[in-house]
């Protein structure tokens, strides 16, 4: 789903729907950086004070709650990023040197100081910047917070093929290939200070100084009578541990180091982006967008086959593309929602770029490419909210709609339901109903729309707690004894 409109109101949209449900969010918010087209009031009004504060402020002069009004502007939109998380989802946040520092304690709040994963360095250029004022500025930060960091789980990334050729088997061992690792450490180990003979017959009398065997005399003697014990060719070198490549773990730790040589840098953003997208001038071209291959390091981390990633930033759709890529690659079926407030940007670039990556297209130099399969809905954000500004429910709006806002408002998660029935669900032993809009064909004052005692017959039965939302409630003391919990719509809606 591509959603074109305000990403503040569309996740409000979105959140009675998707709540609880996205393995991944990444965004790629605003830096902050003064050079982008931010609108700001400035009450500085002084000639004097102006030319002051761009000589020797600058940029920071331009407005002084310039970082301010940045997290103000970010605070709502994470409190509801937050909501969407899976309880093992987590988030991904691109930034740079301007705002890191905010960030890390604005999200601290938000997602608590212990869900904090760990700041990623990502070097986005592949040659130092000759025009820097002082250093070159080569890196970008991804910050991670999980939902939960005790139930967060990241993947491993997969094995390179450097790794592999690192593997061997010059003694045509049958267990296949291996490689040697040290047989010393040097942390202490009580048994570990015992002399070895070679098969060449010299004796090691110790292991080097100020390091111990990390193994036990006996484990020593196993791991040899097992030929997982290699003295070299000669059979006279200290020894070493083989390590089998079929034994190791299937998969590498993910590191806080990420070069452009594994997921591409700026300039490889804007390569790919020219590729898809006909640009009227260089102006029109993003200024930072980012590479593909930094999107799926992401996915491979932090998601699985069949999970639901969101990006609220969607920009020039690098997360879109980044998530039909990574499901060609390993037969995945992710999901992807982006939503982009600028129009022209979501139908022309967002939207577009996804559909030629999708369905296929002609490259600049004029070579077919063929599409990576997958589509996408394209919505355009209403302008009008559920409720009007006076806190009464919109006239128009429909059962459906306002069933997954109570849905959303009683049980905290996205509403799966077909909201074709007064019943909307049950959520932990406790059934959800909704009176509105005629759900009962009836919109008298004493019908569908007001909890009454023949209307209460009409509903389908449960046996056990209920929570009835609706205009009004005449039941009296008939609704404790039915086990009702009332709320009346709208009041009983945080609007």
């Amino acid at each position: 789903m591509i959603v074109q409109g305000d990403n503040l109101h569309a996740l409000k949209a979105l959140l009675p729907r998707y709540a609880g449900q996205v393995k991944c969010i990444y965004i790629d918010p605003p830096y902050n950086t003064g050079n982008e087209s931010w609108v700001y009031n400035d009450n500085v009004n002084s000639p004097e004070i102006r030319r002051w504060l761009g000589e020797v402020v600058g940029k920071e002069g331009e407005t002084l709650d310039r970082h301010d009004r940045w997290l103000c502007m970010m605070y709502p939109r994470l409190v509801l990023l937050k909501q969407f998380l899976r309880e093992d989802g987590a988030i991904f946040v691109s930034i740079d040197d301007n705002e890191v520092a905010t960030l890390r304690l604005l999200m601290d709040e938000i997602f608590g100081a212990k869900n904090f994963v760990a700041t990623v360095l990502w070097q986005k250029v592949y040659s130092p910047k000759n025009s820097a004022r002082h250093l070159s500025e080569d890196h970008d930060y991804v910050v991670i917070y999980a939902s939960k960091a005790d139930a967060w789980k990241p993947n491993l990334l997969p094995r390179t093929d450097e790794q592999n050729a690192a593997y061997r088997n010059p003694d045509d061992d049958p267990r296949g290939v291996w490689k040697t690792s040290d047989l010393s450490a040097r942390n202490y180990y009580s048994a570990g200070t015992y002399p070895i003979t070679c098969p060449s017959g010299r004796v090691i009398d110790s292991p080097p100084k100020g390091m111990y065997w990390r193994v036990s005399k006996e484990r020593f003697v196993e791991l040899e009578r097992d030929n997982r014990i290699w003295w070299g060719k000669d059979g006279n070198a200290i020894p070493q541990i083989k390590r089998f490549l079929h034994e190791v773990k299937d998969g590498r730790v993910p590191q806080t180091m990420w070069f452009y040589k594994d997921v591409g840098h700026t300039q490889e953003a804007k390569q790919e982006l020219l590729e898809l997208i006909h640009f009227q001038t260089s102006d029109d071209v993003f200024i930072t967008p980012k590479p593909t291959r930094l999107i799926q390091r992401i996915l491979q981390i932090a998601t699985d086959k069949d999970s639901l990633i969101l990006d609220s930033f969607a920009g020039s759709g690098t997360t879109g593309h980044a998530v039909l890529k990574q499901n060609a690659e390993d037969g995945g079926n992710r999901r992807f929602i982006l939503v982009e407030m600028d129009k022209g940007i979501a139908r022309n670039v967002t939207a577009e770029r996804i559909k030629r990556i999708a369905s296929g297209y002609t490259s600049a130099k004029g070579n077919k490419v063929e599409g990576l399969r997958g589509g996408f809905q394209f919505c355009r954000l209403s302008a009008e909210p559920l409720f009007a500004a006076d806190g009464q429910i919109r006239s128009d709006v429909t059962f459906a709609q306002l069933a997954e806002f109570v849905w959303f408002a009683e049980t905290g998660s996205g509403y799966a339901g077909q909201a074709e029935s007064p019943l909307l669900g049950v959520h932990e032993g406790r059934a959800i109903y909704l009176l509105y809009n005629g759900i009962l064909k009836d919109k008298t004052v004493t019908g569908g729309n007001v909890l009454t005692g023949p209307v209460f017959d009409l509903l389908p039965r449960f046996d056990g707690p209920k929570v009835i939302y609706a205009a009004a409630n005449r039941m009296g003391a008939r609704t404790a004894r039915e086990g009702i919990v009332f709320k009346q719509t709208p009041y009983a809606l945080e609007v």
